[in-house]
């Protein structure tokens, strides 16, 4: 079962969150699905800009508990060494996710009417 840790934050990069799933693509929806009862529309969290990937829970546990214990520079850090423009990461994902859920036909189809 894969496990994912993951950072998001709001569009100004005023607030990081850490989080783990085990469905990233789902939680990333209920991100974006929130309600706004509780930040504006500039604070909600709609922008994955870091994520990995783990085989097993503690692993992703671990790495969980140790990320979220970090300073904000550190977080800082640990999103711009592998995103260093702090580009929304959920394009990539929803377009594999896309891809791997409807079935890729080889075959071309050609109208009769070309073949006569």
């Amino acid at each position: 079962m894969r496990k994912f840790v993951y950072i998001v934050t709001d569009r100004n990069r005023t607030s990081l969150h850490v989080g783990m799933s085990a469905d990233l693509i789902k939680t990333l929806d209920f991100y974006k699905q929130m309600p706004s009862l509780f930040f504006d529309s500039g604070q909600q969290l709609t922008r994955l800009v870091y994520f990995e990937e783990f085989k097993t829970e503690p692993q992703a546990l671990s790495r969980f508990k140790l990320i979220s214990r970090f300073t904000r520079m550190q977080k800082e850090r640990l999103v711009r060494s592998c995103n260093p423009d702090w580009i929304d990461l959920t394009i990539g994902l929803d377009f594999e996710h896309i891809t791997m859920s409807r079935p890729l036909s080889t075959q071309v189809k050609i109208p009769l009417t070309i073949m006569s």
